[in-house]
């Protein structure tokens, strides 16, 4: 167990699938000294008719969100009573992703843990339309997506996919390597070959990748390029029995790529585990 205290944020709209992520966050840091943050916002910035809104209306969405946020503390308390935990919450009228920045801001915030649909969610695609903002804007922490009614699973195997073209930062490599920490876990490098051999430029950063590494257990896997990537991504998570699949949201990256609006629809990319993304 880790002396230092980790904050985890957690946004809710108190669905299903964001109660998901919230027992697999409570069970990945069962060992660790946490405050965990239950975000909840009730922002109308959509509504067309906002300026028609009464005082009276919002006090009343604030009232309930207030109540919700109690009741889910209650009940992660009860349910998951563990002597290093404890809980805050937050209810604001802010837009969502602005909220979220802030509150990562103000409580130093380690990791933001979401579910990957909301209660209108849609089955189809495996990033909700929140999440795929909070990708989007969150630039100062990474953030894990949990996938809907997944079932916990000590994460021992980490996918991380790259394609050789960058220098990883420290700082980002770090979020992976905390992360790998919390179970002593294998970290998996996949790359997917688009040529025979790698240029000196990708050979150089798969060397400088494999010194950031070399303390931690790791593996390289080349896999050929036969089907999408988000395909390939996919069997490679059910070959390996990966538990994680982590990723550096960096311009022009994979991420970045797959989680514009229209991409996604084209993709439907549905990785079966938590997605674990890290900003640049």
């Amino acid at each position: 167990m880790t002396s230092e205290k980790l904050h985890i944020l957690i946004p809710t709209d108190f669905s299903k699938n964001a109660w998901s992520a919230t027992v697999y966050a409570l069970n990945l840091y069962a060992e660790h000294h946490c405050t965990f943050y239950f975000l909840n916002s009730i922002s109308l910035d959509h509504t067309d008719s906002r300026s028609y809104i009464t005082t009276r209306f919002l006090d009343s969405l604030t009232e309930t969100s207030r109540t919700e946020l109690s009741v889910l503390k209650d009940r992660a308390t009860q349910l998951y009573s563990n002597p290093n935990h404890e809980f805050e919450v937050i209810s604001t009228s802010e837009e969502i992703t602005l909220a979220i920045k802030r509150a990562v801001q103000i409580n130093t915030i380690d990791l933001v843990v979401t579910g990957t649909k909301g209660a209108t969610g849609v089955n189809k695609y495996f990033l909700g339309s929140n999440t795929v903002k909070v990708i989007q804007s969150l630039k100062s922490c990474p953030m894990l997506a949990v996938p809907d009614a997944y079932e916990f699973k000590a994460p021992k195997h980490i996918a991380f996919p790259t394609d050789f073209n960058r220098v990883y930062e420290p700082k980002e490599l770090q979020a992976l390597l905390n992360f790998a920490d919390l179970y002593q876990a294998h970290i998996y490098i996949l790359h997917i070959n688009l040529q025979s051999e790698l240029s000196e430029r990708q050979e150089s950063n798969r060397r400088a990748l494999q010194a950031h590494l070399v303390k931690h257990q790791h593996t390289f896997h080349w896999v050929e390029k036969s089907a999408t990537k988000s395909d390939e991504i996919n069997e490679f998570i059910k070959d390996l029995k990966i538990d994680v699949l982590a990723m550096v949201n960096y311009k022009h990256s994979f991420v970045e790529r797959v989680i514009k609006e229209p991409v996604i629809k084209k993709i439907g990319f549905q990785p079966m585990v938590p997605f674990l993304v890290i900003p640049e």
